[in-house]
Parts: C-alpha cells; sequence; structure tokens
C-alpha cells in the first residue's frame, strides 16, 4: 500500500466512524498537527502509534505498515491553488522578510527547525469573528564557522 492509498484508507475510515483528528490524537496520544500530518503522508509514525491509528479506524496492518514508511516530502507545487494554504504562501511572501530579520536580530545567523518543531492550531472565539491562532514552535539553528 502506498501513502497515497493510506490516505484515502484513513479519510474514508474517520468519516465512516465519525471520528475528528482531535480525538484521534488524543486516542494514538500525539499532537493533532503532527498525527494529522502522518495521516496525511508527510510523516511516518513509529509502530507503536500506527498500530493505535489502525485499531482505532478499524483498519488492517497494510494501513498501519504505509504509517511507518518514510515518506518522499515533495511539493508538486511551487505555489497551491487550495485557498487556505496559499494564505500561508502568501503570509511568508508578505512577512518572510520581515520574520527572517527579527529571527537574526534576536539570535544571529541561523535558522528555525522544522525537525526540532511542534505546531498547535487553536480557536479564538471573538466577536468580530473567530480567529485561527497558529503557534510555531522551533528549534534555533545557528549557521556554523569553519
Amino acid at each position: 500500500m502506498n501513502k497515497d492509498d493510506m490516505t484515502m484508507a484513513i479519510l474514508a475510515a474517520r468519516k465512516t466512524l465519525d471520528v475528528s483528528w482531535e480525538a484521534l490524537s488524543e486516542k494514538v496520544g500525539l499532537a493533532p498537527v503532527f498525527l494529522t500530518s502522518a495521516c496525511l503522508g508527510m510523516n511516518s509514525l513509529k509502530p507503536e502509534y500506527a498500530d493505535k491509528v489502525t485499531e482505532v479506524l478499524q483498519l488492517d496492518s497494510e494501513v498501519s505498515a504505509a504509517l511507518q514508511v518514510c515518506p518522499n516530502k515533495d511539493f508538486a507545487k511551487l505555489v497551491p491553488t487550495d485557498p487556505l494554504i496559499y494564505r500561508f504562501y502568501e503570509i511568508v511572501g508578505v512577512y518572510g522578510e520581515t520574520i527572517k530579520e527579527l529571527i537574526h536580530e534576536k539570535f544571529g545567523d541561523g535558522i528555525m527547525s522544522a525537525i526540532d518543531y511542534t505546531m498547535h492550531i487553536d480557536k479564538e472565539e471573538n466577536p468580530a469573528g473567530d480567529r485561527v491562532v497558529v503557534t510555531m514552535n522551533g528549534k534555533f539553528l545557528p549557521y556554523k564557522s569553519w
């Protein structure tokens, strides 16, 4: 089973069983963002977590095996056309240089890790319209001089 087939099986099972990503993450014991990313094929899971996903979603061992395979993180499109995903590109396009300048000012020359990293997505109720709160937390990795 490839990652695309795995994802389709997981999405179908979630719909059939009416299991939200939040509920699945609680039952599996992983953060919702990371677990969702793995189920969508962009990360892999350790066997105990992959088995727990398939147990909760009543899926077979082929899905568990596919969840454990290291993914090929291929970004097929330069700019995605999905409006929600595109907005993140827009944010980086508008604020990317600002983010870079402020990180360099506070930390020095380096990058924020996407490996040693966490992200949380929350909802903030607001009378003017509910707000999406995205918190990204990555380890700073300074560039090495030699």
